[in-house]
């Protein structure tokens, strides 16, 4: 296993000289025997091979030749704007899973060994190649013995050790980065790899993109906006996925979609609003929508649909999260600096004790030239990520479901633009904010949110109540039922009147005594 790990090492080492990646390392504010040493390294002596090359696209050649545990970690690395410089995340944007296909004969393996029974007893046809190849499984056509036609996919064999190692070798790698350099502790890039490790060990298990694409479907089954392939449990197992075969045009063919009539500027209009509805509907968001997972129905080309494959990485946000995210990107558009440098406050995004005013005036800064431009020029994720990066200034901490919606947004906003050049983003996205924000103020929903919060105060009284047993247990029988009754009187209108003024504190509510009084109501009406 040493020696194995040891030639692993060694291939790193030779393609990261190759493509001179050393070039980065002492490119960094270095101490100077460092330096020295980088200039006695042999290689260093002669000319770059590849001297036309850029350090962008040298990175993304080095990830596609260490194979598929280094392609996955450049794509996933590829998100992360609010670390890397643009040059090089437009590169690693462009690693594609160009990994050749391993054979047939031992995905086939794989399906008995999860499946538990030959292969022909459960399918009629199955194709002799694969569909696609990725960095992680292989995906097949086949038809069931019941008649359906399905996709198959399939991990690929021993990948498991293979992670294992190159994730060891990595941390390796940040460990000497930042012990070296102070920008490079700037960039946490063990905490980079951290995130990186646990996203590739869940695609390793199938059932639970099984699951992601469940819930997906669910939410989206009385919709005509999405359309998301059914899974087949009983053929579905960690490492074997049986999934509903679709057909639809890759919404990368702008041509055929034109062919067919389809209403591009609705086609692009409805992709934002699906992207806000997972959002703020469902608080559960496809966050790997690159056009390679994305198709379009062709049903009702004038009022076009789409399809979603490959629900591996699924995003949500919290309450809280929502509800801030939908007052931040309202009060930016009404150029109200100060509330959006409060709400990132309030939200705790930046630290308590940062200065509204100085952060306003930061995020004026990043603003105002961006709102001189028509605003369908305005692109709305680089909006974000600017933002990010000015709050980064202020401590911000990296927010992951904050990263992932981002990336999702810059994805959905530049295939709308790509399908339609004239999109609207913040028109067609603003009257699904305000009416979002409306909706959670209808009594319906306030009374709602005020029966999860009264469900705590029984709770909250039982507790009390046990307390009180035990604070009276010395008293004799009558003494301890007087104070036992009086107490308890007192911590349940207690926790009625507190626990009304947080519901609405905590709601955004601003006449909140009311809420105390309707506390205290209840604590009457109860007594009687």
């Amino acid at each position: 296993m040493k020696l194995l790990a040891l030639r692993r090492l060694i291939r790193i080492i030779q393609v990261a000289v190759r493509y001179r990646l050393d070039d980065f390392l002492f490119a960094l504010p270095l101490p100077w025997y460092l330096k020295l040493f980088g200039k006695l390294l042999p290689w260093r002596w002669f000319p770059r091979k590849n001297s036309q090359i850029t350090r962008g696209q040298a990175l993304r050649l080095t990830m596609e030749n260490l194979g598929p545990v280094f392609i996955k970690f450049g794509q996933i690395l590829s998100t992360r704007r609010d670390l890397l410089p643009p040059d090089i995340i437009d590169e690693l944007e462009q690693l594609q899973d160009n990994v050749p296909p391993f054979p047939t004969d031992q995905a086939r393996l794989v399906i008995e060994d999860q499946l538990g029974m030959p292969i022909d007893q459960i399918f009629r046809n199955f194709s002799a190649t694969p569909l696609a190849s990725a960095s992680i499984a292989q995906v097949y056509t086949a038809q069931l013995r019941t008649g359906e036609e399905v996709v198959v996919k399939v991990i690929r064999p021993n990948l498991r050790p293979i992670i294992k190692q190159d994730i060891a070798w990595l941390y390796s790698l940040a460990s000497l980065a930042e012990s070296l350099s102070s920008e490079a502790r700037r960039l946490h890039p063990k905490e980079v790899i951290s995130d990186y490790e646990k996203t590739i060990y869940d695609e390793l298990d199938l059932l639970r993109e099984a699951a992601n694409s469940s819930q997906l479907r669910r939410n989206f089954i009385d919709s005509d906006l999405l359309y998301v392939p059914q899974i087949y449990w009983q053929y579905s197992r960690t490492q074997v996925l049986v999934m509903e075969r679709i057909y639809g045009i890759p919404v990368t063919d702008v041509q055929a979609l034109h062919d067919q009539g389809t209403n591009m500027k609705r086609l692009a209009e409805r992709g934002v609003e699906i992207f806000f509805t997972q959002v703020f509907r469902d608080s559960f968001f496809h966050a790997d929508m690159h056009p390679g997972n994305i198709f379009v129905s062709t049903k009702t080309p004038w009022e076009p649909s789409y399809i979603g494959i490959d629900c591996g990485i699924i995003g949500s946000l919290t309450p809280e999260d929502q509800d801030y995210l939908a007052r931040n990107l309202l009060a930016f558009f009404k150029r109200d600096y100060h509330k959006v440098a409060q709400l990132h406050i309030d939200s705790g995004w930046v630290p308590r004790d940062t200065k509204v005013n100085e952060l306003e005036a930061a995020i004026r800064t990043v603003c105002e030239p961006i709102f001189e431009r028509p605003i369908k020029d305005i692109s709305f994720a680089q909006l974000l990520l600017r933002l990010f990066q000015t709050a980064r200034r202020f401590n911000m901490e990296v927010q992951p479901q904050l990263v992932l919606l981002q990336k999702t947004l810059l994805n959905i906003e530049g295939l709308g633009r790509q399908l339609y050049p004239d999109l609207d983003l913040w028109s067609t996205a603003k009257p699904y904010l305000e009416r979002w924000m409306r909706q959670r103020m209808m009594p319906k929903h306030v009374l709602g949110q005020v029966c999860q919060q009264l469900e705590q105060i029984p709770q909250l009284a039982r507790s009390a109540r046990t307390q009180i047993e035990r604070f009276s247990h010395n008293f004799d029988q009558q003494s301890k039922q007087k104070t036992h009754t009086a107490l308890f009187n007192i911590a349940l209108g207690s926790a009625l009147v507190i626990g009304s003024a947080y519901i609405g504190l905590d709601m955004n509510i601003q006449n909140w005594p009311t809420w105390t009084m309707l506390g205290a109501g209840l604590y009457l009406l109860i007594r009687r």
